[in-house]
């Protein structure tokens, strides 16, 4: 069994330190987390470690990561984050990402198809609904945005040690930081992009989309129009489960997530 424990790195990038987590062995698979930050390393990242050699980097301005003074939007950060990738020598990877980090997985596999091998797609925001709408986190505050985000949170092993604990101060200046740099890339228009939808067609990479069917902040028809948008895809949708499907839902959603990779 491959050893999954997680080793701290930094890469520079532009004059800038990229702090990431990454563990495992086998083909790489870099994951890219949400509004919120890095989450650190979950149980769905060490059990996916046991396939892949998982990269988990904190994006710039999230977290320790440093964000270059001329990055300021959501086209900056996917031409930067295709040059993370290129300084950790990864020439062909799979992605996956969850809500903002999927959308950021999307663009960067329409900006460089050829460096992608396979695409993961959970919750992702970049897509806007037709019927519904994205919930406005940034209104809602953290605490709120933590109340929609699961549809039951008893159902999340790792839900009281991620949201529960007191946090030091440090840490909460982090979280005010992390929305800060949420609002920076992800606002006007908020939390998508109008052209990704056309250009998604270009695509010939496998794709999975996986979505929680009681998502309250990005509704499920995103996933619809994601699965429609890129040739071949496939889309899972997983019932009694919020927006975080790696927390909410996680054996299943690693079991789904492994046979892909496979």
């Amino acid at each position: 069994m491959a050893n999954t424990d997680r080793q701290e790195k930094v890469v520079n990038v532009g004059g800038a330190d990229i702090h990431l987590l990454k563990g495992g062995q086998g083909k790489p698979l870099v994951i890219f987390h949400g509004v919120e930050g890095s989450f650190g390393w979950c149980a769905y990242q060490r059990s996916l470690a046991q396939q892949c050699t998982v990269h988990a980097p904190s994006l710039p301005g999230f977290d320790r990561s440093q964000r270059p003074p001329w990055l300021e939007s959501f086209a900056d950060l996917s031409r930067f984050s295709l040059w993370v990738l290129q300084q950790l020598e990864l020439r062909k990877t799979s992605l996956l990402g969850y809500g903002m980090g999927g959308w950021l997985a999307a663009e960067m596999a329409v900006l460089c198809p050829q460096i992608v091998d396979r695409l993961i797609l959970v919750d992702a925001a970049g897509i806007q609904p037709r019927h519904g709408e994205i919930t406005d986190i940034f209104l809602h505050g953290q605490d709120g945005t933590k109340q929609l985000a699961f549809f039951d949170p008893q159902q999340a092993p790792e839900y009281e040690t991620l949201f529960k604990r007191k946090l030091a101060p440090e840490e909460r200046e982090l979280r005010v930081q992390n929305q800060e740099t949420a609002v920076r890339y992800c606002w006007k228009p908020y939390m998508y992009d109008l052209s990704l939808p056309h250009l998604l067609s270009r695509l010939k990479i496998p794709t999975l989309v996986v979505w929680g069917q009681e998502d309250r902040i990005i509704p499920v028809e995103c996933g619809e129009l994601y699965r429609q948008a890129i040739p071949g895809a496939r889309l899972e949708v997983l019932p009694q489960c919020g927006h975080y499907p790696h927390l909410e839902k996680t054996e299943q959603f690693v079991g789904i997530v492994r046979d892909f990779l496979r």
